[in-house]
């Protein structure tokens, strides 16, 4: 999802989708954990710290295809397990954090792993991007080692250059319609407030039955059923893609990242 340009820290503070979901799952953190544990956990301005410019995002910018968080999924495919890896890691380091009163690697912790859990809840990021890298640049995304060839194709011929370049960057673009898609959630939800998305006990129950990864995987099958990347593809954004964002897709993804810290302080602060 957009978390703003990334060139600063402030960066996404008013239109980013990951900030906006943030604070959103934290205001219904506080709704149904209501242990003395909630003390321990990072408020929205401790976890905001850790995205846009110093978030998952940020590391792209900075360091091009070096250690970069890569967070997209397969629905279709069962053994695509590496954000599902990225996603438990996380709530397993934010556990210990919390256990241990780190603040700021509990604050880390925290916006890294809702940040995984929403990019794997974004249409967006059900496409396979690194499938298609591989097929314009010759070689795996993990060499593209330079700004310049993380963001220019060399081709064969001139020809060859200009026709992936435009496959990429042009109008309908792999990478112009990820960002697109991406910005047009952004300004959908400017001014929707949510104020219905806290999991209801009987929701939270069953969740804690599955445990994170069932949640996460369900929510991941939901949000493909959705198709809504594939609808944006065709007609570009539209006003039911608009309220479908607000009224489904959103609420799904706040719902998921509340209970994964949630989730979280249960396990390193028992009711």
């Amino acid at each position: 999802m957009y978390s703003g340009t990334t060139f600063r820290d402030q960066s996404g503070r008013l239109v980013g989708v990951h900030q906006r979901i943030d604070k959103l799952a934290r205001r219904d953190l506080s709704f149904i954990y209501t242990g003395p544990g909630l003390l321990h956990f990072p408020n929205n301005r401790e976890i905001l710290h850790f995205e846009g410019n110093n978030g998952p995002d940020g590391i792209k910018r900075k360091s091009p295809s070096v250690d970069e968080p890569w967070h997209f999924i397969d629905p279709s495919s069962p053994n695509d397990r590496d954000l599902v890896r990225i996603v438990l890691d996380h709530h397993y380091n934010l556990v210990e954090a919390l256990r241990h009163d780190n603040s700021v690697r509990a604050a880390f912790e925290a916006a890294w792993l809702s940040h995984a859990i929403v990019d794997g809840l974004t249409p967006a990021h059900h496409y396979p991007l690194s499938d298609k890298i591989e097929e314009l640049w010759g070689k795996p995304r993990e060499e593209r080692l330079t700004v310049l060839d993380k963001n220019f194709i060399h081709g064969a011929t001139g020809l060859d250059t200009i026709n992936k370049n435009w496959e990429y960057w042009g109008a309908k673009g792999v990478f112009t319609t990820h960002w697109l898609f991406e910005y047009g959630v952004a300004t959908s939800i400017r001014t929707a407030r949510f104020a219905h998305t806290t999991p209801t006990p009987e929701w939270l129950a069953e969740a804690q039955q599955f445990g994170l990864e069932k949640v996460f995987l369900r929510s991941v099958q939901r949000v493909y059923a959705m198709d809504m990347y594939h609808t944006f593809w065709k007609n570009g954004w539209t006003t039911g893609l608009a309220l479908q964002t607000r009224n489904e897709l959103i609420p799904e993804i706040i719902r998921t990242v509340t209970f994964a810290w949630y989730n979280a302080l249960a396990e390193a602060y028992p009711l």
